[in-house]
């Protein structure tokens, strides 16, 4: 009876051990993070309902941060996104959200 209590709580520990992330996440990988979620953003943005009209004139977002012209990318498309004060759907959530994203990512 022993033996089946021993290897149940080392069949129940193995699963925890294997699922722990070993390593913390650095800058690097959360920048890499923010990145792949500032795009998805942007393509999302541009496919939703209540988005479409106004963000279908902002250029695509493909950010490479091994690039040396990403913080010019970035100051260009962060002013786009801002100049959208004028539209309406500039003020919702997404938009605010996706332009905070941004401008954190930036600075």
């Amino acid at each position: 009876m022993a033996i089946f209590k021993h290897l149940f709580l080392v069949l129940s520990l193995v699963p925890l051990v294997l699922s722990y992330p070993f390593f913390p996440p650095t800058c690097y990988s959360k920048v890499l993070s923010m990145v792949r979620d500032l795009t998805q953003m942007a393509a999302d943005l541009k496919r939703g309902h209540e988005t479409s009209y106004c963000m279908a004139h902002m250029p695509d977002l493909y950010l490479d941060v091994h690039n040396a012209c990403v913080m010019h990318k970035m100051r260009t498309y962060i002013s786009l996104v801002e100049g959208l004060r004028d539209s309406r759907c500039a003020y919702t959530r997404e938009v605010m959200k996706h332009s905070q994203t941004a401008l954190h990512l930036h600075v």
